[in-house]
């Protein structure tokens, strides 16, 4: 499970990775990454500016599916984010965007969607 501090909960987090931040689509899920700018912070309970860890949070909508579906969905996102958070830049904003196909794929299907917009994002895949 993704540790609670690099949890993303409050909506204006949500709403600055995906308004200001970059934006990598794949076809089970978006991804939206907002990094950390020097003297901007949005976590009250950061302990100071370099200290703020990467925070993800995830949006499946009914769209995927029923409330089984979505849970299964949000927690396989969850436990993938767990194992790549350490990689993105400290104190990024990371909003993950579950499609409707998501509700339909397996776990190895997430995590190459995943990984591959995760490069693209930080500028070591291709277009």
């Amino acid at each position: 499970m993704l540790p609670t501090e690099h949890r993303l909960r409050r909506r204006e987090d949500f709403a600055t990775a995906v308004r200001r931040g970059r934006r990598a689509g794949r076809p089970l899920l978006v991804v939206h990454i907002a990094q950390h700018r020097s003297g901007v912070t949005t976590d009250p309970h950061a302990p100071g500016e370099d200290a703020s860890p990467t925070r993800a949070g995830f949006v499946v909508s009914k769209a995927v599916g029923g409330a089984v579906v979505r849970t299964k969905v949000k927690r396989r996102l969850r436990h993938l984010m767990r194992d790549r958070v350490e990689r993105l830049p400290p104190g990024s904003l990371v909003v993950v965007r579950a499609l409707p196909g998501a509700g339909d794929a397996d776990h190895a299907q997430l995590a190459r969607d995943l990984d591959a917009a995760l490069e693209r994002l930080l500028g070591r895949g291709t277009r």
